[in-house]
Parts: C-alpha cells; structure tokens; sequence
C-alpha cells in the first residue's frame, strides 16, 4: 500500500512533533496514539514498510511519500530508517499527579521510581526511559532545570517508552524527594565513593533510585536528600558506567529481588 507521492517541497505539520525511527513510530500505533501525518521514504523503503503503512491506513492517518532527502532535512542528521511521524509533543506530568498516584496507590507491586538528576543528553534521557519501561519503573522524577527536553531524539532512543513511562517534572527535586519519603519511598542514590555495594541494599519495598549526571553525579543537595547511597562494584579498568547503563543495572536489581521476595 503507497504512500500519496509529494515532489514538491513541503512543510512539515505545525504544532507536532516529529518522531522518526521504524520502532519509535510503530510503538504509536502499538499503544493506540497514531500520529497524525506519516511521511515515508519513496523506493524501496516504502515497500520494506508496508505494515506501516497498512497501520496508518486502517488509523485514519495521512500518509506522504517524500525523497530521502526531505527525511534527511527533519532529522536533521539522526538516522530516521525512512519513516517520520508526526505526532503531539510529549509533555512531563506535574508534581501534583504523582502524589495523587502515590496515595491512592492499589497496584500489587511497591512503586520502584527513577530519579533523574541533571541528565541533560536526550541520547542517555532516552535510553534511561527504556531501561524504566521495561524494568516495569512506575515513573521517572526529574527537574525542572538541568534536565533533556522529551524531544524527538528521546523518543527515537526510547523505542516508545517516552509515550508510555510517567515523566514527573519537579520544580524543587530536593524537596519532591522529602515528600516522597512521608509516602513511605525509600530513597537510594548512586555514588562510586560509596563503601556499601548496591547489592547490599533492599530494594524490594517502595524505593526511588537516584542517578546523577556522568561526570559531575549528584548535586549536593540531592545527595543529602538521600537515604543511604551505594555504587556498582567495579572490577576493571574502567571507574564508572554510562548513566544510562548504570540506570539499567541498578532497576534490574531491583526487579531481580522482587521478583525472588
């Protein structure tokens, strides 16, 4: 199934945002948030990108055949496997909803959250976010400032788990982790100098992991708004692990003694 054939040049949708990327954009359409305007790469691309398309069809989307070239210049540069939707921004959630979530909690598992402070690279904000998605994290705090704009990059890294994981901007972080505590969450942060292993550490109740950012790590009052910290054992060469590695390693370990209490 084609898509109509544009040659000539054309704007992209205004007020949406582009999201490119095979996986990023059937995620939309997995989760039932179609775009509103998908452009696909004419040749060969729109045929390896058939079932795509049949999606957008049968949602009522506006579908376009543009050149590569067209693709090119909205990514500008990122990789977009031929396929660009277009789709309404993310937007991060307040404060306020994640305290109502928070006390009027009734899902089986205790909340396990990620603290994101002063991630500012939307290649490791997006891989974070996956790693959260799929370690079934019920949201991810960070703040107002010093943080990565929820962007098409992080959508595209995310693989769909931008549309879906819970993003809480918090205005005050120090303060957004005191009240996390009155609703009995345990806050662990990371730190290389700390003396006791993550593995140590009980993370099977309502617990919030804290990441800072590669370099500098958490700032000051982050830390001290932390209940205990603990690091990574590491064994080579190397002192400390990519943030957003170190964010999969450390909610794994968490799914891991749930899963075992």
């Amino acid at each position: 199934m084609k898509a109509k054939s544009i040659r000539t040049r054309i704007a992209t949708p205004e007020g949406l945002d582009a999201v490119y990327g095979v996986h990023a954009v059937r995620a939309l359409f997995e989760r039932g948030q179609p775009p509103r305007e998908l452009w696909i790469q004419e040749g060969r691309a729109e045929a390896r990108l058939d079932s795509l398309l049949d999606s957008a069809r049968q949602a009522g989307v506006k579908c376009v055949g543009v050149a590569r070239e067209t693709l090119d210049g909205v990514a500008k540069g990122a990789v977009h496997q031929g396929v660009i939707a277009f789709a309404p921004p993310l937007q991060a959630e307040s404060e306020e909803a994640l305290w109502f979530r928070l006390g009027a909690w009734q899902q089986p598992s205790p909340p396990l959250l990620l603290i994101l402070d002063g991630v500012t690279d939307p290649h490791n904000f997006g891989a974070c976010l996956r790693s959260a998605d799929a370690a079934g994290a019920h949201g991810v705090i960070v703040p107002k400032d010093k943080a990565a704009p929820l962007n098409a990059t992080v959508r595209k890294v995310a693989c769909g788990a931008a549309d879906v994981t819970p993003v809480y901007q918090a205005t005050n972080l120090s303060r957004a982790m005191a009240r996390l505590k009155t609703h009995g969450v345990w806050i662990v942060g990371t730190a290389g100098e700390s003396a006791q292993s993550l593995y140590q550490v009980d993370l099977s109740g309502p617990v919030a992991i804290v990441m800072g950012a590669e370099g500098k790590g958490m700032r000051r009052l982050t830390r001290e708004g932390c209940d205990l910290l603990a690091k990574l054992p590491m064994t080579g060469s190397v002192s400390s692990l990519n943030v957003s590695v170190a964010t999969g390693v450390c909610l794994f370990e968490a799914v891991r003694q749930r899963h075992a209490s």
